[in-house]
């Protein structure tokens, strides 16, 4: 173990495997001539000599000066030498003391250096982030994300998985989810990013040759749906479709809603330029047909690694919902 150093010993050693000081709970194990210190006994010992008080080594450590005194004693003990002089007035090292506080100390730097390295590791995001979001979202809103992280932490790497599905992330081995919708999973930390808003859409050439809908006839309306029946909700009024086409893509619908073809529900980002066009028309005012939250989600707060904590962060700042599609400030959900 290159934490803890061999010390020649003293006559009284006890037989091979006998442990000391159990009821601390430090394992103190004597094999041979060879005693094996606690590094942290060794660390204290050093704190003694570099502030030359048992008092001050005291108060730096966070411990009573007694536990000091009674430590360094067994530490004696156990090495079968007189490390340190006491008297009323002064601590004085002895030359034994002198020399084993030079291991100790170079010991206590290596720790400290070990610590510090894991400390910045914590700090700075280092390895891989493996990231999954809907393919919509990732591809609208994610590279210029991930593009600012990788610029600004050198040693991070990033996997984006685009699934149009829920995903388990412990299962999956998944660092950070982006969700959009209701939330389903109590046990993930979710942190909100916007709400999108989604919108009815038709083409000028559907309307001029279909006419425009009130929200009690998309019954009986040539409609764009995910699934062979939907239930769609506008003006307040709920409706059962019955789609002329059935696609299992966004990007897909939008298309064909720009082609004639029917009636779509597509969010405000896939839709936005048509719009603004004149490609699409917004069906029954500007107000969205729905808003659905967009959620970054992570499994714990506890000991956030950093490549998490940096990337949620990022997200927050850079991946913000643009505002509907008629402007004016974000509707917030009542």
């Amino acid at each position: 173990m290159g934490a803890l150093l061999g010390v020649a010993g003293s006559g009284n050693m006890r037989r091979p495997g006998r442990t000391d000081n159990a009821a601390t709970g430090e394992l103190i194990v004597r094999l041979g001539l060879t005693v094996m210190i606690s590094p942290a006994d060794m660390m204290l010992f050093a704190a003694v000599v570099r502030e030359e008080s048992f008092t001050r080594a005291a108060r730096q450590l966070g411990i009573t000066k007694q536990t000091i005194s009674e430590r360094i004693r067994k530490l004696e003990e156990r090495l079968g030498v007189r490390l340190l002089e006491r008297t009323t007035r002064r601590l004085r090292v002895t030359g034994a003391g002198a020399t084993y506080y030079e291991r100790c100390a170079a010991i206590a730097a290596q720790i400290d250096e070990a610590n510090s390295e894991v400390q910045q590791r914590q700090a700075e995001p280092v390895g891989l982030l493996r990231v999954s979001s809907p393919m919509l979202y990732g591809r609208r809103y994610l590279t210029p994300v991930i593009s600012e992280y990788l610029a600004r932490h050198p040693q991070a790497r990033v996997e984006l998985v685009l699934a149009d599905r829920r995903v388990h992330l412990i299962e999956e081995g998944l660092d950070v989810a982006i969700h959009i919708g209701p939330l389903d999973d109590s046990s993930l930390v979710a942190r909100k990013l916007g709400e999108g808003p989604v919108h009815f859409v038709a083409s000028p050439r559907f309307l001029s040759k279909y006419g425009t809908p009130s929200a009690r006839e998309l019954r009986s309306a040539r409609c764009i749906g995910f699934s062979a029946f939907e239930t769609w909700e506008a003006e307040g009024v709920k409706t059962r479709i019955d789609p002329v086409l059935t696609v299992n893509d966004l990007e897909l619908a939008c298309e064909a809603a720009i082609a004639g073809v029917g009636i779509a529900r597509v969010p405000a980002i896939l839709c936005r330029d048509a719009v603004r066009d004149g490609r699409l028309k917004v069906l029954f005012g500007p107000r969205p047909a729905m808003l659905r939250a967009i959620h970054v989600v992570y499994p714990s707060r506890l000991k956030l690694p950093a490549k998490v904590r940096l990337f949620v962060d990022a997200m927050a700042t850079l991946a913000e919902p643009k505002l509907p599609l008629h402007g004016g400030s974000r509707r917030k959900r009542a």
